[in-house]
């Protein structure tokens, strides 16, 4: 840092830092922190007077970390991983060393298997309890205080929830491998007609259910579970959507989308909730997911 560099930093500020350096983009930072672009430019304009020094290059290509900004980098993730440590060790004496997670129904994916990796890694005295829900409610029983924290997939009511996006996968529809549509390459939402699909039952979240049943009301049967949509397709031809890249049963085929918007994986929480041990869980899972080795 300058000679001289004496500013005092509110941990706060250096979280903002951080999410612009790891994004290199103010608005996708902004959208990571759940606040708007402007007073996260602010923050980081006061950083730099405080500094005495640029730690962004900004031009029309993009955002990048000036050397200056690079030791901060360095800095900030040590002392904010300090700062973490710190407040799960004290959480841990108070005897409260214990997280409730939410998981829906993508249990295999491996995003989850690196998350589970990275936070034992970071947090090996913390007891994490895995709650394994269907899919009637995208929150994981979050609202009804089953769980801290949800590992689930969006849309749903995000009122007085903070959602974080982890990754968007896009989306096909689940056919019998002995449906003509099967052997097309793509196809659209109108090509599936009046076909019966798959339904979740009465009081699910209308987003959830509208996500996934293409935008309007549908017929079929009712399901909960994951397994449940598959033998519906199975045995009775039903139509249904679900994320690419998950692997299905020789008798089933997934057809890629072309108008369907992408399935958004979310870490989701109370808004409020000043649990550090919800805030590392949010921070190590967006690590964990941005880092997709063959494209997982």
């Amino acid at each position: 840092m300058p000679p001289g560099y004496r500013c005092r930093v509110e941990l706060r500020t250096l979280r903002y830092f951080v999410a612009v350096a790891e994004e290199l983009h103010f608005g996708r930072a902004a959208t990571r922190l759940h606040m708007s672009q402007p007073p996260l430019s602010r923050a980081i304009k006061r950083l730099e007077a405080e500094a005495g020094a640029l730690l962004f290059h900004r031009s029309p290509a993009g955002v990048t970390l000036t050397p200056v900004g690079a030791v901060l980098l360095d800095e900030a993730r040590a002392l904010l991983d300090h700062a973490d440590r710190v407040r799960v060790r004290v959480s841990a004496a108070a005897g409260v060393a214990t997280l409730t997670v939410g998981i829906l129904g993508d249990g295999t994916d491996p995003g989850v298997t690196r998350l589970a990796a990275a936070y034992r890694r970071r947090h090996p005295g913390v007891d994490i309890r895995v709650r394994d829900t269907d899919l009637t409610d995208p929150t994981c029983g979050l609202r009804a205080g089953l769980v801290d924290i949800a590992l689930t997939r969006a849309p749903f009511d995000e009122t007085a929830l903070t959602v974080r996006e982890l990754r968007a996968d896009p989306v096909g529809v689940v056919l019998r491998a002995d449906d003509p549509l099967a052997r097309r390459d793509r196809l659209r939402l109108d090509d599936l007609g009046e076909r019966r699909w798959f339904r979740f039952p009465h009081g699910t979240d209308p987003l959830w259910q509208s996500y996934w049943n293409g935008g309007r009301p549908r017929e079929g049967p009712v399901v909960r579970a994951v397994q449940e949509c598959l033998q519906a397709v199975l045995w009775n031809g039903t139509v249904g959507l679900a994320p690419l890249g998950h692997d299905l049963p020789a008798e089933l085929a997934v057809v890629p989308l072309a108008d369907m918007a992408p399935s958004r994986v979310v870490a989701v929480w109370n808004a409020g909730d000043t649990n550090p041990l919800i805030r590392s869980f949010a921070e190590t899972a967006t690590a964990a997911y941005a880092h997709r080795p063959n494209g997982s």
